[in-house]
């Protein structure tokens, strides 16, 4: 909105000329998101903490010290999307298909999450609807992101995999780009998934790797820049940092009433639409295996869960305490907090690792 404000009205009114430029919309969507959350935050916590009575269920063969979070609510991921899809609606340029492809997976998932939460809280069980039907739609959702994003990108790019560290690599997969790309959202969006388990552990990440994310789509949506790095232009996709910036501002204030002890949890609400956005951003920008880098965090929880899964049915032995593996830790005995920021230290390390290969080709 304010977008085409600044394109019909930016040479007559001074200042508002600024609105063009991605950078600036990207830094106002963080403080916009950040407002928004502080300003309806608590009435929605208030809101959840007396519909859901007695809030997320606690699984019962989790960590003894999860018990004492009981009654705390969920779904607080709602603050997070609402907060971004009204920045994004306001600052966003709403002509680009990767804006709308981008949102379209994170409100799809952020719906998928809700119905999701609701299920658990309402039945107090922790286990929501049927997992072969969630990720059913989860497919269905990031095929249709990724055709938008095939059509509205670069043809020489079309079925394409970029490869990091080689400036001259693009392997052509044909149409079973479509599934690779489509594994990588829906694989992202369940990664996260998993990763939030305690306070303020996976928002951070997440945010951490929305902000590469927001340099890389930037840089590959910058003809010049592009080029000078070496790395493949892809015309329109800098747009899509608009959102990342959106969720980087509302992730900071979700982590306001998300820090230990947690006044509400993201619940899936949250959690499958930021990581379906971070497997979004990856495949639009075409960094989708840059993503396995900067989430490297991510990875590392959901592949330890599917080690202890594969270990236990093959040998009948687990080869973690507890999965994922931030309750290993816990198992082993280490206070929450100090996971959590050990996490945090692992994701920015990974996260530089992954930004290097902009440079290193």
């Amino acid at each position: 909105m304010l977008y085409y404000l600044a394109l019909s009205l930016g040479d007559d009114i001074p200042g508002l000329n600024v609105l063009r430029y991605i950078t600036f919309r990207t830094g106002m969507a963080i403080l916009l998101a950040l407002f928004l959350v502080f300003m309806f935050g608590p009435r929605l916590i208030a809101m959840l903490r007396v519909r859901q009575g007695k809030g997320q269920p606690i699984r019962e063969d989790g960590p003894e010290t999860h018990f004492a979070k009981k009654g705390t609510p969920t779904m607080g991921g709602l603050m997070i999307l609402a907060s971004v899809l009204i920045t994004v609606l306001l600052l966003g340029n709403l002509s680009n298909p990767f804006v709308w492809a981008t949102l379209f997976v994170l409100i799809g998932y952020g719906t998928i999450g809700f119905y999701d939460d609701y299920l658990k809280v309402t039945k107090q069980s922790s286990a929501g609807f049927s997992g072969k039907v969630r990720l059913a739609l989860e497919f269905i959702i990031a095929l249709i992101a990724v055709w938008v994003y095939t059509a509205a990108g670069s043809p020489e790019l079309a079925n394409k995999l970029a490869v990091p560290f080689f400036k001259d690599v693009l392997i052509d997969m044909g149409w079973f780009h479509y599934v690779f790309a489509a594994v990588v959202i829906v694989g992202a969006a369940n990664a996260v998934n998993l990763t939030d388990g305690l306070d303020g552990l996976a928002i951070v990440p997440v945010m951490i790797a929305s902000a590469s994310f927001v340099l890389i789509m930037y840089l590959a949506g910058h003809a010049v820049f592009a080029d000078y790095l070496q790395i493949h232009f892809v015309r329109g996709v800098g747009e899509v940092a608009v959102i990342a910036g959106a969720i980087i501002g509302a992730g900071l204030g979700f982590l306001w009433y998300n820090a230990p002890p947690a006044q509400i949890f993201m619940g899936d609400t949250g959690s499958l639409a930021l990581g379906g956005a971070l497997g979004a951003f990856a495949v639009a920008a075409k960094h989708e295996l840059v993503l396995a880098i900067i989430g490297g965090l991510f990875v590392l929880e959901a592949a330890s869960v599917i080690v202890q899964v594969v270990s236990f049915k093959l040998t009948g032995k687990r080869v973690f305490r507890m999965a994922p593996l931030h309750h290993h830790f816990e198992k082993k005995g280490w206070k929450e907090e100090t996971i959590v920021i050990r996490f945090w230290i692992i994701a920015v390390v990974l996260a530089l690792i992954g930004l290097a290969t902009l440079k290193l080709r």
